[in-house]
């Protein structure tokens, strides 16, 4: 590798620092001094990339790639700002060429692959009109090229981050979830933190069957707080959080069963009601097994959950308005509830007014708003 002037080597420091005027004004003396170091202009190629724009950046290249035409941080800085600018249908040879020249060089390998992969599947969709979904096997056919570039540019890189979400979103789109599951399993031996692979295990985990609202909400939550603006992580977290609350109204519901049931509203031959007003006694007993529900059922489930998911319990409370219907119609039933079994009721008109009013408004909706909670 040619060593880099002085010079050049104060503008990388300052572009390390994303100082990128300051580095193109000793850019600027640098290639005015000596217009055939490549070297500077692929440097002025990356401050004009992230100050001007790709257009700028490929002016750059060029005038590198003219001193020097197999120079491979030239070739890669144009690959970079081709796909930037124009998409990725048009930079497959320069990437060829990069391979070429650096043939043992993990990344450029990668992003071939990624160039190759994604113009077999435009010209894909282009070959079927646009008509159809693309199915995985579809995608396995046409991405065979490109997934055998990714396991290459894996083998020379295994550490290489780039080649992994390559060949991860590759085999993903084939339906091989296998390979996709091993690959994301080794983005996060490499980088605990990568937000995508995190993402994308979080959600396998709290989809599995048996999981429940409360254990994907806590997993959700989890991945949130590595990354607390993601969107992707906000949504399912708060859907999580919903199905937790929507819980809450079938606690609701057996309380109101509780007095219902102790003074048999609905009494048959068979089953006389018992006579009225009940003891004190007795219409206490039913606000403790009232209690006891809430508590085994709701209180001790809450007191579990970590701080970032009942936090969220809160918020998705405040701005949803779903989830506010939800919190006022168990309050509602507890209400209803109350009453039936703490008031000394002498006929069963009154209670079986209250058990009606607290059943209705759950019954209106308790399956209508399923479709929130997936």
């Amino acid at each position: 590798m040619t060593e880099l002037h002085p010079t050049v080597e104060q503008a990388q420091a300052l572009i390390d620092f994303e100082r990128y005027d300051q580095a193109l004004a000793l850019l600027g003396r640098r290639v005015a001094e000596d217009p055939d170091d490549v070297r500077a202009w692929v440097k002025i190629g990356y401050c004009r990339f992230h100050t001007d724009g790709p257009k700028q950046a490929l002016e750059a290249a060029d005038e590198a790639l003219e001193i020097a035409p197999e120079d491979y941080g030239a070739l890669m800085l144009r690959a970079q700002a081709m796909t930037d600018d124009e998409g990725w249908l048009n930079v497959e040879p320069v990437l060829r060429e990069a391979v070429r020249v650096a043939p043992h060089d993990s990344y450029a390998r990668a992003m071939l692959a990624d160039a190759v992969w994604r113009v077999a599947l435009v010209r894909f969709a282009l070959a079927r009109g646009g008509a159809g979904k693309l199915t995985a096997a579809d995608a396995d056919r046409v991405s065979r090229e490109a997934a055998d570039l990714a396991m290459e540019a894996l083998r020379l890189g295994p550490e290489d981050i780039y080649a992994h979400e390559v060949a991860q979103r590759i085999a993903s789109a084939s339906g091989n979830e296998t390979v996709s599951d091993q690959l994301d399993e080794a983005i996060l031996r490499i980088d605990p933190t990568h937000f995508e692979a995190v993402a994308r295990q979080t959600k396998k985990a709290a989809q599995a069957p048996g999981v429940s609202a409360a254990q994907a909400a806590e997993l959700y939550a989890d991945a949130l707080a590595a990354h607390p603006e993601s969107p992707s992580m906000q949504q399912p977290l708060d859907q999580a959080t919903y199905r937790l609350l929507r819980g809450t109204r079938w606690l609701a519901l057996l309380c109101l069963i509780v007095p219902a049931a102790m003074i048999n509203l609905f009494p048959s031959d068979d089953q006389p009601s018992p006579e009225l007003p009940l003891p004190i006694g007795q219409r206490l007993w039913s606000i403790v097994i009232m209690a006891a529900i809430w508590a085994f059922g709701a209180w001790r489930r809450y007191r579990r959950l970590r701080t970032g998911t009942r936090l969220n319990l809160r918020s998705v409370i405040r701005r949803g308005r779903w989830a506010r219907v939800v919190a006022a119609q168990s309050g509602w039933a507890m209400a209803c509830a109350l009453l039936m079994a703490g008031c000394p009721w002498t006929d069963l008109s009154g209670p079986r007014l209250l058990f009606w009013a607290g059943l209705a408004p759950m019954a209106a909706t308790i399956w209508f708003d399923r479709n929130k909670a997936r």
